[in-house]
Order: C-alpha cells, then sequence, then structure tokens
C-alpha cells in the first residue's frame, strides 16, 4: 500500500479492480475503482442483492490502554467510554471552535481496545489528534495500523447469506445474529476478520476489517461466493449515490470545519451531558463552543430536496427562491439564494433528481418549493425530510 513521494497510493485489492476492468481515478490521495458494470448497475444491485466494495483507503486507529476510554471521551464528541464491548458508536472529532475534523466510527474491541475508522483524507489528522491527547500519557497507545488493514463491505439484502456461507461454522451463529452497530472477531474464508454490521448504503450489510496481505483472496472468495445471489463488484460512484439516497453525509459536502454537528443536523451525537468521576462536567475538544450552538437558532440547515424536474442539482449550485416559471417547471430569472447544494445527483432507486443542501431555517419546512440555479436556469425542487430511501426491513 505504499507509494512514492507524491504518488497516489493503491490498495492492496488494486490488481484485483483492475482484473475486473475498473474505471479507476484518483480519491483522496489514493487510486481506487470509480466504476465496473456502470454506476446504474451497481447501484440497483445493492439495492436489491448485494454489492462488494473496497473501502482500504479508509483510516484504521488503534487506541488501547487502561487510559483509552478517558482519552477517548476527551477527544470525541461521544461518551465512548459508555460504548459496551462488541458495538460500535457514530461520532465526530471536532476542533476547539466545534467546526468538524472529520466524522468518525469507533469500534470497542476490548475493555481498554478501541478501533477508530476515519475518513482517508482526513487520517492523519484524526492521527495528530490523537497522539497530541496521548502525549505524556503511560496508560494510553495510539497506532495508526492504515497500511496493515484493508477493508471490505458487502451490503445490500443478500448480504447476510453471502458473508455467512463462508464463515467459519463455530461462527456461522454469532454472524447471523449480529446486531446493526457491532462487530465481532470471526473466520471468514479462512481469513481472520473483524466482523462489524455497519455501512454506508442503507442497506443491511458487513465491514470486513482483515489484514492487508489477505485481502485478495477474501476478494475472490466473496466475488464466487456471492455470484448465485446476485452480488457484483461497486465502485466509489455506486458508493455515492447509495449513501445520498440514504441520507448519509460526506465529509467535504455536508460535513467539514466550518460547519458543527449541529448545523448539519446530528447534534444528537454531541454528549454535553459527559462527566467527569466526580460529577463534574467533562471538557472535551470543542464542548464550549458546542454547548453555546445546542440551544442556538441555525444560521442555516440541512434539508433534502426533490427534484422536480429532469436536471439534477449538484454539489455548489445555488438553492434560490422559485423564480419565474416556464412550461416545464423551469425558470430563466432565479430568485434569491437561499442556500447551497452539498451533494446531488439522479437517484436511480426512485427515479428522478435528489439532493441535500444547505438552507436558511425559514426555507427549510418540508414541502417548501425551491429552484436549484443549473449554469443560470432554475430547476424546481422540494425540501422533502431525510433520508429519500429508507429499506423496508
Amino acid at each position: 500500500m505504499s507509494a512514492a513521494p507524491g504518488a497516489e497510493r493503491r490498495s492492496p485489492l488494486h490488481d484485483e479492480h483492475v482484473a475486473l476492468g475498473a474505471a479507476l481515478t484518483p480519491f483522496a490521495g489514493w487510486t481506487m475503482p470509480l466504476r465496473y458494470a456502470g454506476d446504474r448497475t451497481e447501484h440497483l444491485a445493492v439495492r436489491s442483492a448485494a454489492g462488494l466494495f473496497d473501502l482500504s483507503h479508509m483510516g484504521e486507529l488503534r487506541v488501547t490502554g487502561a487510559g483509552a476510554p478517558a482519552l477517548l471521551d476527551q477527544a470525541l464528541v461521544g461518551h465512548l467510554s459508555a460504548v459496551a464491548v462488541g458495538r460500535a458508536r457514530y461520532t465526530m472529532l471536532c476542533a476547539p471552535d466545534g467546526g468538524i475534523v472529520d466524522d468518525l466510527v469507533v469500534y470497542r474491541t476490548g475493555d481498554d481496545d478501541f478501533l477508530v475508522v476515519a475518513n482517508a483524507a482526513n487520517s492523519h489528522a484524526v492521527l495528530a489528534a490523537l497522539d497530541t491527547l496521548a502525549a505524556g500519557r503511560p496508560d494510553v497507545r495510539v497506532a495508526d495500523e492504515s497500511a496493515a488493514t484493508a477493508l471490505v463491505a458487502v451490503q445490500g439484502p443478500r448480504a447476510a447469506a453471502v458473508v455467512t456461507s463462508l464463515a467459519a461454522p463455530d461462527d456461522v451463529a454469532a454472524v447471523t445474529d449480529l446486531r446493526y452497530y457491532a462487530g465481532l472477531p470471526a473466520t471468514v474464508a479462512g481469513v481472520p476478520a473483524l466482523v462489524a454490521r455497519t455501512g454506508y448504503t442503507g442497506e443491511d450489510g458487513f465491514e470486513l476489517f482483515v489484514p492487508a496481505d489477505a485481502a485478495s483472496g477474501l476478494w475472490r472468495a466473496l466475488l464466487d461466493a456471492g455470484s448465485p445471489h446476485g452480488l457484483v463488484p461497486a465502485g466509489l460512484a455506486a458508493r455515492d449515490t447509495l449513501r445520498l439516497e440514504a441520507g448519509m453525509p460526506l465529509y467535504g459536502h455536508e460535513l467539514d470545519r466550518t460547519t458543527t454537528p449541529y448545523d448539519a443536523g446530528l447534534g444528537r451525537v454531541v454528549r454535553l451531558d459527559k462527566s467527569e468521576p466526580d460529577g463534574a462536567p467533562l471538557d472535551f475538544v470543542g464542548r464550549d463552543a458546542l454547548a453555546a450552538r445546542a440551544d442556538a437558532v441555525p444560521d442555516r440547515v440541512l434539508v433534502g430536496l426533490q427534484g422536480l424536474g429532469r436536471r439534477a442539482a449538484r454539489a455548489g449550485y445555488p438553492v434560490v427562491r422559485r423564480g419565474d416559471e416556464g412550461a416545464d417547471g423551469g425558470g430563466d430569472e432565479p430568485g434569491d439564494v437561499v442556500g447551497r447544494v452539498t451533494s446531488g445527483a439522479p437517484s436511480p432507486t426512485l427515479g428522478h433528481p435528489v439532493a441535500m443542501a444547505f438552507v436558511t431555517p425559514e426555507e427549510g419546512e418540508p414541502g417548501t418549493d425551491l429552484g436549484v440555479d443549473v449554469r443560470g436556469r432554475t430547476e424546481p425542487v422540494r425540501v422533502v425530510a431525510l433520508p429519500f430511501y429508507r429499506r423496508s426491513s
């Protein structure tokens, strides 16, 4: 997984992607598969059967030692010391001003053992922040395990059937019964793995953390076992439209250092009630700024936009009050700008464009009709509740 200075890093599955004819693309300093058979085909396979994703660009940071729970409580907005062994928590690392440095999933794999999974572009920032807090503390250790770890995901309604078909006999029942946002050690296709029931598609699914040198064998075994179930390899393009339909934020789009969890409608992940052993409020990074925002009237709110026309809104497009409209619902005179699109695309599942956007609170109520300025022409949209798509079971 190493690369020359300035070069894109390669996944341990790079050769597998090349052999499958994947279109490769630079992403967060990595060369990763954008698509294989096609964006729509891969997207719909995940919704109806299963998709296999390479997520080895994600960062894996191990935090261990008797001081690990307290360190993570101090570093992150969540109450990580309260997470049970075997469970996971979605949380965030914020700057002192409350801006989001990264959104994370943290797995508690032992009493004093945590796996912090960071976005590829932010893993160095997360590692630096944890290292800074751990400095001079002999009771906690922070290690970057990213280079030694591969991460693959099986997502979709047939994901459980695929993964359990390859699980060691003694592990089948435990993997089958695994709860959402939980993980356990298991052997899959002969490979020792942390098997987690997590994902980023809005479907049931599993993420498997495995040694990098065992990733290719596992990948091929999953493709073979999944073929009768309709599993296909899926790239970053399908992953993006899947997460958009599911209303899941993407760092660099809905989340960044100018945005607090409250701005993004994710204030529920902030635990201002964390306390020291003596009952005093725990002073985690960004607490004061976040406490000041908790009950404040927001300047902007994150909403879903259902496209009422044919053209999809894209990240960065202005959201406007509806101007003069033509016969097709579009207009040539955009109204006042009231927000900006953060993500947008045609929805393969729903058959119409969808987008997420920050807008003023006055324009954020579901049912509000707005427009998106698409190169000077107003495309009609309607504010709707997120997510756009929710699986039936």
